[in-house]
C-alpha cells in the first residue's frame, strides 16, 4: 500500500491535502458505490482542501467481508498481545503531535491548542485501553463440591462506529480501544466534513503494525450509515452526533438486532449563585462556551443566574467582547452552520431578550471563512428556542431565576441530559445541585465537566440512547460479550442440583 505523506502545515497558512478514500483490507481505495462528492473545507479559509467520496451498501459489504477474513487470526491472539499495537500507536501518537495537531486544527477550523488539546486526549483513550489487560480480568470461582465457573469477555465480530465532526481524531478514540483491544474488527465511518484525521489514524495503524482488515475507514453520508445499520455482518455500532440522528440510528440499528449506544445532543445548563467566586466563575463560563466555538457538546449554553450576580454577568460580557475570532476562537465548521447559529441570535432578539455581546458582525469581518463571534443574550425568557435548542456556537442564553430551586427547576425542564454544572463556594448548594440535575455529566466549578479516564463518557435522557457510557470499563463491555463457562473434573460422591 501506498504511503500517504504526513500533513505538512506548521502553520494556518491553506495548505492542500490527499483526498479522502476507504481503508479496506489494508488499502486505499475509491468508493465502489459512489454517492458523489464533497468538498472537505478548511473553516478558516471557506476553501476546499480535499475531497471525498460518498460511499454505499457495497463499499460497507467490502470492508466487512475483509474483517470477517482478518478477524480469527486478530480474536486467536491473547488480549495482551492486541494491546500491544496500542503501546506503539501511543508513541507514534505522540511522536506525529504537531502534524496531527495541525491536521485536526485545518479540518476543523479549531486553534491550534485545541487540536493538540484533542490528540492529547486521543492519546489518554489509548492510553486506558493499554491498561484493559489489567483491567478485564475474568472470575473463577468453585461454586460447589469440584465445580468452577468461570466469566470470560469475548469479541462481537465485525463492529462499527459514527462519528462526527467536531472531533474528528478523539471521538473515533472513544470506541477504538476498546472495540479492537477487545478482538473485534471495526468500521469506521467518519464525519464527511472532516474525514482526513481517519487518513492519518490509519496510516498509523499500519505503522504500529495492526494487520490489514481489522481497522477499516468507509467514508459517506446518510446512505453509508444506513447501510452500517442494516448490514446482518455487524454486530454492534457506536454513534456519537445530534440527538435527532442519534435518535434514528439507535432505531433502526436495534430493529436489526444489533447492540447500539447512540450519543446525541446537548442544551447544557450552569447554575450560577451569589457566593460564586467571581474571577473562577467568569473565565470558566467563558472558555466553555466560546472554546471550540461553542461547536461540543461539552459547552455551556443556558447561564441561570439565581439571584443577585450581576457583577459576575458584567465580566463575562467583558471578557467575552474582548474576544478576537481567529485568535481566541476558531472558525465555525460550515456556511449553514453560520446561518444557523445566526438565526438563533435573530430571532432571540426579535423576541425581545438582548444581545448583550454581538458575535454576528464577525460573519462579515473576516476575510474568507465561516465565522461568528463570541456571543451574550441577556434576559432570555425559558420559552424561547435559544434556550431550549442546541445551537452549538459559541452562544451564551442568560436566563434570571430567584431561587435555587427554580434554577434546578429549569434545568430539569431541559430534555437533554448531558452535562450540568454550578458555580459556588458552598458545599451545601453544591450538594443540592449535583444530587438532583438530569445530567449525566456534572461539574462543581467545572464548566466543561468531561470525565478523565477511566470515567466514562456519556449522558442521560435525549443526550444518550442505549445503556452505559462510550468510553472507560462500560465501552470495553459494550463491544463485548461475557462467555460463562462452568467446569467438573473431579468426581464426587454426593450429588447436588449441578448433577
Amino acid at each position: 500500500m501506498t504511503t500517504i505523506p504526513a500533513f505538512p502545515a506548521r502553520d494556518y497558512s491553506f495548505t492542500p491535502w490527499v483526498d479522502a478514500r476507504n481503508l479496506i483490507g489494508g488499502r486505499w481505495v475509491d468508493a465502489v458505490q459512489p454517492h458523489g462528492t464533497l468538498d472537505v473545507v478548511n473553516p478558516r479559509h471557506g476553501r476546499a482542501i480535499s475531497k471525498v467520496t460518498l460511499s454505499g451498501a457495497a463499499d460497507v459489504d467490502a470492508a466487512v467481508q475483509a474483517a470477517k477474513l482478518a478477524l480469527p487470526a486478530w480474536r486467536e491472539l491473547p488480549l495482551r498481545e492486541r494491546a500491544q499495537v496500542f503501546y506503539r500507536l501511543r508513541e507514534l501518537l505522540v511522536r506525529d503531535m504537531e502534524a496531527l495537531s495541525w491536521l485536526v486544527s485545518h479540518e476543523n477550523g479549531k486553534l491550534l491548542a485545541e487540536g493538540r488539546a484533542e490528540v492529547e486526549k486521543a492519546i489518554e483513550c489509548v492510553e486506558f485501553g493499554c491498561s484493559l489487560p489489567n483491567l478485564a480480568v475474568g472470575t473463577d470461582l468453585e461454586v460447589s463440591r469440584g465445580v468452577t465457573c468461570e466469566q470470560r469477555y469475548e469479541p462481537l465480530g465485525v463492529v462499527a462506529g459514527v462519528t462526527p465532526f467536531n472531533f474528528p481524531l478523539m471521538v473515533p478514540m472513544w470506541m477504538l480501544p476498546q472495540a479492537l483491544i477487545g478482538g473485534n474488527a471495526m468500521i469506521l465511518k467518519p464525519s464527511e466534513q472532516t474525514p482526513l484525521s481517519m487518513i492519518a489514524l490509519g496510516e498509523l495503524f499500519r505503522e504500529a503494525g495492526l494487520p490489514d482488515g481489522i481497522f477499516s475507514v468507509v467514508n459517506g453520508g446518510r446512505e453509508t450509515v444506513e447501510a452500517l445499520c442494516d448490514h446482518p455482518g455487524i454486530q454492534a455500532l457506536g454513534f456519537v452526533g445530534s440527538t435527532r440522528v442519534a435518535r434514528a440510528v439507535y432505531a433502526r440499528a436495534c430493529a436489526t438486532g444489533k447492540r447500539a449506544l447512540c450519543l446525541g445532543g446537548a442544551k447544557n445548563h450552569l447554575i450560577v449563585v451569589p457566593d460564586a467566586d467571581p474571577q473562577v466563575t467568569i473565565d470558566n463560563i467563558v472558555a466553555s462556551f466560546t472554546g471550540c466555538s461553542g461547536q461540543r457538546c461539552m459547552a455551556a449554553a443556558n447561564l441561570v443566574a439565581v439571584g443577585d450576580v450581576e457583577p459576575i454577568i458584567d465580566g463575562i460580557k467583558r471578557k467575552a467582547a474582548a474576544m478576537a475570532p481567529g485568535a481566541d476562537h476558531g472558525a465555525i465548521n460550515s456556511l449553514a452552520s453560520v446561518e444557523r447559529i445566526k438565526g438563533y441570535i435573530d430571532d432571540a432578539e426579535e423576541r425581545g431578550a438582548t444581545v448583550a455581546v454581538d458575535g454576528r458582525p464577525a460573519i462579515d469581518g473576516q476575510a474568507a471563512g465561516y465565522w461568528v463571534g463570541a456571543t451574550v443574550i441577556d434576559h432570555v425568557r425559558p420559552d424561547m428556542p435559544t434556550a431550549r435548542e442546541e445551537i452549538f456556537g459559541p452562544v451564551l442564553s442568560i436566563i434570571r431565576v430567584d431561587t435555587l430551586e427554580q434554577a434546578l427547576a429549569l434545568e430539569n425542564d431541559n430534555p437533554y441530559g448531558n452535562a450540568s454544572c454550578v458555580y459556588t463556594t458552598s458545599g451545601e448548594v453544591a450538594r443540592r445541585v449535583m444530587g438532583r440535575v438530569e445530567a449525566g455529566m456534572c461539574g462543581v466549578n467545572v464548566g466543561v465537566p468531561v470525565p478523565r479516564e477511566p470515567f466514562g463518557f456519556g449522558g442521560w435522557n435525549d443526550s444518550c440512547f442505549g445503556a452505559g457510557n462510550m468510553t472507560g470499563w462500560d465501552g470495553f463491555r459494550f463491544w463485548t460479550r461475557v462467555r460463562k463457562v462452568t467446569t467438573k473434573w473431579a468426581l464426587q460422591k454426593d450429588w447436588t442440583w449441578m448433577s
